[in-house]
């Protein structure tokens, strides 16, 4: 997935100040997640830029949502918490990629000192124990090394949304949580990328409907709605997708 390449590649960066290890207390940061995992029950994923590791807090929202680590932590050699990446739905989990490369973008472009007051709030679906898909509230904070400037951790929460209505879509919002205010939505222009009818199925899967009910509602068959949602996801990889996303940017 192309996306997840460029991810990668900008997040693990090696650019100035590759020389420069981060001296973090990396006890310290464990010790955050932990206690937000029981603290307000979350599934709780440190990742470590510097080392390409990731350590899951369980907790018993962990359970409900069918995810059972055999440790806790669950140490996972990467920065990406597959067990619990597989269970977001598909359309949201390229719009999370999207937007977390936004975040990053936004704090890369600001001073140091200014960066710890921003964070990420998104609402997705995700699978649960029974295999339904639910509202996720998804948290994310960055935490960046004074030694070399560069991003050393990644802390996201994991916890079922108030709100289960299938009627509301999906939210991802970057917060400046000092001031309560929103500072950048999801403004990925998917009218630029995707056909009227490729939009008109992505307006339906954003409202939690089944391609069996879209094909109804759209009085075409299974397989055409099947074959427009894969070439949703195919145009929202490419590269030209990436563009529109950065150039829909802002500060």
């Amino acid at each position: 997935m192309e996306i997840v390449e460029k991810l990668n590649k900008t997040l693990l960066q090696k650019g100035s100040g590759q020389n420069k290890e981060c001296l973090l207390d990396i006890e310290w940061y464990k010790n955050i997640a932990n206690t937000y995992s029981q603290v307000e029950n979350s599934v709780a994923v440190l990742s470590d830029m510097q080392l390409n590791k990731s350590w899951v807090y369980s907790s018993k929202t962990a359970l409900e949502l069918g995810l059972n680590f055999k440790e806790n932590p669950a140490l996972i050699n990467s920065i990406w918490e597959e067990e619990i990446l597989k269970k977001i739905h598909p359309d949201d989990k390229i719009k999370k990629y999207i937007h977390e490369l936004r975040f990053f973008k936004l704090l890369d472009l600001m001073k140091p000192e200014e960066r710890t007051e921003y964070s990420v709030l998104s609402r997705l679906k995700m699978k649960d124990k029974n295999e339904a898909y639910k509202f996720i509230q998804h948290r994310m904070f960055y935490f960046y090394s004074p030694y070399n400037l560069k991003l050393r951790f990644a802390l996201c929460l994991y916890n079922f949304a108030l709100d289960q209505s299938q009627y509301q879509p999906s939210d991802f919002l970057i917060i400046n949580s000092t001031k309560g205010e929103i500072v950048v939505e999801d403004k990925l222009v998917y009218k630029n990328i995707l056909s009227q009818r490729e939009l008109e199925v992505l307006k339906f899967v954003g409202e939690g409907f089944t391609s069996k009910e879209i094909a109804n509602f759209l009085s075409i068959s299974i397989n055409t709605v099947n074959r427009h949602r894969q070439n949703i996801l195919e145009k929202l990889k490419v590269k030209n997708s990436i563009e529109a996303f950065s150039n829909s940017f802002q500060h």
